[in-house]
């Protein structure tokens, strides 16, 4: 396991002006931690300079990206929004290209109204099959996040990745926003994860035996931050 920290953690900071992305890798190494998540909400810019400096001062400081992360909605039910985010995460795809990470975090957590789960996990299948098709070039991976509506259960989840079928998808695993049976939730998708997200509590705000979490990635043999 390598210890990271999400750009979100400062999200009053950075949103306020009052922190910078810079700043925030200095961060990783005041904790003396080995990675940070480049959640591009914050990037004031996308221009390759910018990315560039900012790959070349974790570099000089020792801090590696762990992914990068793009609020693109992946389960909109219109097809001409469905082209757009397709279209949106493959300039996310090169933006994590030029920081110099290999893993890109997008979202699916929308639910269209009167749509069951298969139609709704088909709209993000639909979406994420090619932009995992474009990142494969790249060598970058894709990973959706466990984040409410139809990726709120494992299953939805696992059956998302069957049906893309690249080895180019992954899950990032949040922990933390499972609203039952969390544990074995937790244990489907940790084979699956290719970046997790911890914390201390559910959203609901129950504590989480993090002991109990330690034992499933190590099971699984997980690699990652």
């Amino acid at each position: 396991l390598f210890s990271g920290c999400c750009a979100l953690s400062f999200e009053k900071l950075l949103m306020s002006g009052l922190m910078t992305m810079e700043q925030f890798i200095g961060k990783a190494v005041e904790y003396g931690i080995d990675g940070v998540d480049m959640t591009t909400y914050y990037l004031k810019s996308t221009h390759p300079d910018y990315l560039y400096s900012l790959r070349h001062l974790a570099f000089k400081s020792g801090v590696h990206f762990s992914g990068a992360a793009a609020g693109t909605q992946m389960s909109e039910s219109d097809h001409a929004k469905r082209a757009s985010a397709i279209a949106e995460i493959k300039r996310w795809v090169d933006v994590t290209e030029s920081l110099g990470a290999a893993d890109l975090r997008v979202f699916g957590y929308l639910v269209t109204p009167g749509s069951a789960d298969v139609q709704n996990m088909q709209y993000v299948v639909e979406t994420m099959k090619p932009a995992c098709d474009y990142a494969a070039q790249k060598g970058i991976t894709v990973g959706i996040e466990n984040h409410g509506g139809v990726t709120s259960k494992a299953e939805n989840v696992l059956e998302i990745l069957r049906r893309v079928d690249s080895p180019y998808a992954g899950c990032n695993l949040d922990i933390t926003h499972f609203e039952e049976d969390e544990y074995a939730q937790m244990g489907m998708l940790v084979p699956y994860a290719t970046h997790t997200h911890i914390r201390e509590r559910f959203d609901r705000g129950q504590p989480i035996d993090l002991d109990r979490v330690w034992n499933m990635f190590a099971q699984s043999e997980y690699k990652g931050y």
